[in-house]
């Protein structure tokens, strides 16, 4: 089974507002769900409490065992201070992506002294 943290969208024609939740990926959007972790109300002015809130300790749970966030969860995640990676749980875990890219491009044929030495974006 695997478990999406995603928007489930509620509210009338015109005046969404949207429960962030925890479900398994087949069901439906806004079908049954593990658990609601929380709400977004985009129609909220942007400096209101009411506008975004989520529970950040069951959100890294959630992720700490495999939930893939969607997209705009992402987002919203991101806005309320939590970094999160697409593939993978919490952002700054794993340092040996760096390492294994600095590999893939010496295995490209340029290697780190010579991108620096050109001035390239790495």
């Amino acid at each position: 089974m695997v478990v999406s943290i995603r928007l489930a969208r509620l509210g009338c024609t015109h005046r969404p507002f949207y429960r962030v939740v925890v479900a398994d990926s087949k069901s439906a959007r806004d079908g049954k769900n593990i658990e609601v972790v929380g709400y977004y109300n985009p129609l909220a002015d942007k400096e209101d409490e009411k506008r975004l809130n989520i529970k950040l300790e069951r959100v890294k749970y959630w992720l700490s065992v495999g939930a893939q966030p969607s997209e705009s969860v992402e987002t919203l995640l991101f806005r309320s201070g939590l970094q999160v990676k697409r593939k993978g749980g919490l952002s700054g875990v794993d340092t040996p992506n760096q390492e294994q890219s600095a590999n893939d491009k010496e295995a490209d044929g340029v290697s780190a002294e010579a991108v620096f030495s050109i001035g390239l974006q790495v």
